[in-house]
């Protein structure tokens, strides 16, 4: 054997060895359950089917998806830098918090949509009146028809006054499950929400007073 043969072989084993530590400790740690995997299978600490954290989850991701439709819409329908902005804003927050919330619900093993009434976790249900609103604040069918029909101004005030309309009740679904809710992820989102949508409704009211209009 050469020289360097020898010297190589203490290298090789120290290899294995760490390759066999390594192997042995990821045979240790906990499985984690699929995205698919049946309830009963579902870790202890995932939130209850019942819970605020599962229903605010779900109910916030459908208003939050009007959000930024409404958004896209305006978007194209003025060229106001400041409306623009603001739109620009709501998509990428509301995007991003929508996909946290889907996403959890992925991990709890929880479907994304309930076939019960929206809003039981808040202790009370909302029977969608069949124009498109399925919660407070969300706008209606012929309201988003209306705001894809305005041009300029009149699209400005009408995106702001639905807005300000949509987050207000988003607040306080917010602040409910703020309130309620079990898990860090959940109580730390929406108390969050609650002061963006805040502020955004502080800055929807100046926006709509230089337009000469109220919300």
């Amino acid at each position: 054997m050469t020289s360097s043969a020898r010297a190589s072989r203490p290298l090789v084993l120290a290899g294995g060895a760490l390759l066999l530590l390594a192997l042995a400790l990821v045979a240790l740690m906990p499985a984690r359950p699929s995205a698919s995997a049946p309830a009963s299978t579902v870790a202890a600490s995932a939130p209850a089917e019942a819970s605020a954290d599962v229903g605010f989850a779900r109910d916030m991701a459908v208003h939050h998806q009007q959000a930024v439709e409404m958004s896209f819409i305006v978007r194209d329908r003025t060229t106001d830098a400041a409306v623009r902005r603001l739109a620009f804003d709501i998509i990428n927050t509301q995007a991003n918090q929508r996909g946290m919330m889907l996403g959890w619900l992925e991990m709890w093993g929880r479907a994304k949509s309930s076939p019960g009434p929206p809003m039981e976790w808040m202790g009370h249900t909302v029977t969608p009146r069949g124009d498109g609103a399925l919660m407070p604040g969300m706008a209606t069918d012929a309201e988003l028809d209306a705001l894809r029909a305005a041009k300029g101004r009149d699209a400005e005030v009408l995106f702001l006054r639905l807005m300000t309309a949509h987050h207000r009740a988003g607040a306080d679904m917010a602040q409910a499950a703020a309130a309620a809710a079990g898990t860090d992820e959940i109580r730390n989102l929406a108390s969050g929400m609650v002061l963006g949508q805040r502020s955004e409704i502080a800055l929807m009211a100046d926006m709509l007073k230089e337009r000469g209009a109220q919300a």
